[in-house]
């Protein structure tokens, strides 16, 4: 089992990991403890370098196996049992972060003001979208939810992260924003990220520790995608 150290502390910039399995065939490297996220829930996989000795392994790729998280790079694959460090792309990393908790406050103020459910999302680097159940969104109401994110970016809320077992984190109303729920049954303990006073929901990205980092939210689009499916764009300052 690789341990997720990003699941605890999105701010590790460098980490030491011993390598515990190869894949020749794709050029990965499975270690017992990471930083990097693998990708998921919208959220792309981080990018960085394994430093083996002397050698600078670009990390190109991330892939989830059971409990392994597998580490695709370039150049020649060290040895199983070396230790080697970790080291993340940071400016890439810390705008992903920004970006996710920023699509958390929108999904946030969104529930809580006008009781609609998400149906998807993506995101990049300081852009990301998000579908909610919605009948009607028209400019008016898309102003309206801008000023109410950006207050809550102002409003320097906390956010914070557990690990529960899956039949208490259960017991919190509304844990599932989606229409339907994601969670494998097999997993046995969920992840919630919970932005104080605002949202509380099952989320297994990384984010950052307070809403002021985040920055300013401009909404730049919103669409309709379908009679009950309505789209919210945001995009970050630098």
């Amino acid at each position: 089992m690789t341990v997720l150290l990003y699941q605890t502390d999105s701010y590790i910039r460098e980490f030491e990991a011993s390598v515990v399995d190869l894949q020749p065939e794709i050029n990965a490297v499975a270690l017992d403890r990471t930083a990097f996220f693998p990708g998921g829930g919208g959220q792309p996989a981080d990018r960085g370098w394994l430093r083996a000795g002397d050698r600078v392994l670009p990390v190109v790729q991330l892939k989830r196996d059971g409990g392994l998280i597998w580490h695709v790079v370039e150049g020649a694959l060290p040895e199983p049992g070396i230790r080697l460090t970790g080291q993340l792309d940071w400016e890439y990393r810390y705008r992903l972060m920004r970006t996710h908790t920023a699509l958390h406050i929108l999904c946030g103020v969104v529930w809580r003001d006008y009781g609609a459910l998400v149906t998807g999302g993506n995101m990049e680097p300081l852009r990301g979208r998000m579908d909610f159940a919605f009948e009607t969104l028209h400019q008016e109401l898309v102003r309206e939810v801008e000023e109410r994110i950006n207050a809550e970016v102002a409003a320097g809320r906390e956010v914070r992260v557990q690990v529960l077992p899956r039949e208490e984190a259960f017991r919190i109303p509304d844990l599932i924003r989606t229409k339907i729920n994601l969670l494998p049954p097999e997993i046995a303990h969920v992840r919630t990220v919970e932005i104080v006073g605002l949202d509380l929901q099952a989320d297994g990205g990384t984010h950052v520790a307070n809403t002021r980092e985040v920055g300013h939210i401009r909404v730049v689009d919103y669409k309709s995608k379908g009679r009950i499916n309505k789209r919210i764009e945001i995009e970050l300052d630098e």
